[in-house]
C-alpha cells in the first residue's frame, strides 16, 4: 500500500527536499493551482511547515481539521497524509535532519523536543501576530540559505530554534476527529512505516523500530490496537510482517554486500551474531553463512 499525500501547497518535486548534500532546506510557496497528489515517500528529515487550510491532516486513527492558518511539526517516525480542500498553494516549509540542530551545547536528539516527540501535539493555530513573526522567520531562513555567508547554517539554526520556541507558546489544535476506517488507515501507515526503514545502505545504520510496540509508539496507539488492525486488514500479525521484512533485507545484504555477518546482525538490531544466526535459520531453514556461500 502507499499513502498518498493530497496537497495543494507542497507540489514541487520531492527531490527538492533531499538533504544529501545540505543539512537544511527551506522554501516559500505562492500562487494557486489544481490539487496535486504526491506519494508518501521515505523521509529521514524533520519538517516545520505552514499552510492556510482548509485541509485535514490524517494520522493513524485520528485526524485534525485545519480550517485556518496552521503551523505543523512533522517527525519522520510518524507517518501522515494531508488532504487539502483549497487551490491556494501559498505556504512555507523547512526541512532538516536531527544532526542539524545538534551543537556542542546541545547534544540531545530533537526527538525529545515537546513538539517532535512521538505522541505530542503537532498542529498549532497561530494568531495574527505569531503568524506574521513566523513568516518573517521563513523569509530570513530562505534569504540566508541563498547567501554566501560562511556561517549561514549557524544563523539558520537560530531561526529554526526560534520557530520551535514560537510553536511551544501556541495552543495545540484540539479538533481531532476519528477516521471512518481506522483499521485500514492504521494497517496502511504501519506498512509504510515498516517499509520506510529499508533498504539499509550502511553498516553503521541501526534499525530503529524492531518490535510491534516500537511501531505502536510511533503511531501513538496501543500495541493491541495496532495488532488487531493489522491482523484484520492483512490477515497476518504485526510481528509476522516485521519478521518477513527483516528476513528479506537480511537476504539482500548477504547476497549483495560484502559486509560481515556481524555487521549485518548489528544494523538489523541484533546485539549478537548468534541471535541473528538463530533468527535467520528459524525463519529460512538455513544459516546466514550458507546462504552467502
Amino acid at each position: 500500500m502507499m499513502i498518498k499525500e493530497k496537497v495543494a501547497v507542497l507540489v514541487p518535486a520531492p527531490e527538492q527536499y533531499k538533504l544529501d548534500s545540505t543539512p537544511f532546506n527551506a522554501q516559500i510557496f505562492e500562487g494557486t493551482g489544481k490539487y496535486a497528489t504526491v506519494p508518501y515517500n521515505r523521509r529521514d528529515y524533520y519538517k516545520i511547515w505552514s499552510i492556510k487550510g482548509p485541509a485535514t491532516l490524517h494520522f493513524a486513527d485520528r485526524s485534525v481539521d485545519i480550517d485556518r492558518p496552521a503551523l505543523i511539526f512533522s517527525n519522520p517516525l510518524v507517518p501522515y497524509s494531508l488532504e487539502s480542500f483549497s487551490n491556494d498553494r501559498s505556504g512555507y516549509m523547512c526541512v532538516f535532519t536531527d544532526e542539524f540542530l545538534k551543537t556542542k551545547e546541545r547534544l540531545d536528539s530533537i526527538q525529545e523536543s515537546p513538539l517532535f516527540k512521538v505522541g505530542s501535539d503537532q498542529v498549532f493555530f497561530p494568531d495574527e501576530t505569531q503568524l506574521s513573526f513566523i513568516h518573517v522567520l521563513y523569509s530570513k531562513m530562505v534569504d540566508e540559505l541563498n547567501s554566501s555567508y560562511v556561517y549561514k547554517y549557524d544563523v539558520i539554526r537560530n531561526y529554526v530554534n526560534l520557530m520551535i520556541h514560537e510553536g511551544m507558546k501556541m495552543q495545540p489544535a484540539l479538533s481531532d476527529i476519528q477516521y471512518n476506517n481506522a483499521a485500514s488507515r492504521i494497517a496502511s501507515l504501519f506498512l509504510e512505516l515498516l517499509e520506510r526503514q529499508f533498504p539499509i545502505d550502511s553498516p553503521h545504520f541501526v534499525l530503529k523500530l524492531k518490535k510491534a510496540n516500537d511501531y505502536a509508539e510511533s503511531l501513538s496507539i496501543h500495541v493491541n490496537h495496532l495488532n488487531n488492525a493489522v491482523r484484520e486488514i492483512t490477515g497476518k500479525t504485526t510481528t509476522a510482517h516485521i519478521t518477513e521484512r527483516i528476513v528479506s533485507e537480511a537476504k539482500a545484504l548477504l547476497r549483495h554486500t560484502n559486509w560481515s555477518i556481524a555487521d549485518i546482525a548489528y544494523c538489523l538490531g541484533f546485539g549478537y551474531s548468534s541471535y541473528f544466526n538463530n533468527f535467520f535459520k528459524k525463519n529460512t531453514g538455513v544459516t546466514p553463512l550458507s546462504l552467502r556461500k
